[in-house]
């Protein structure tokens, strides 16, 4: 099954997680929320596919282009 990495357009926070590890999503479903410059940022899901791997936990500092998150689609 192919992989899709999920990566960070910015700098910041994760803030929230809004979906499960393993969850069933639809291309645009929120995966989560990021914190950066006092603004809240969702991370969507860019295809349909099944959330494989968390590669960060709520609270963590992130990196613009880190690997937030796998999908499997």
């Amino acid at each position: 099954m192919p992989v899709l990495d999920i990566k960070a357009d910015v700098t910041g926070k994760v803030w929230k997680l809004e979906a499960a590890l393993g969850a069933s999503l639809a291309a645009g479903d929120i995966v989560m929320i990021l914190e950066s410059m006092k603004m809240e940022i969702p991370v969507e899901a860019p295809k349909a596919g099944r959330l494989a791997t968390l590669t960060v936990a709520e609270g963590d500092s992130i990196k613009e282009g880190q690997v937030l998150a796998r999908m499997e689609i």
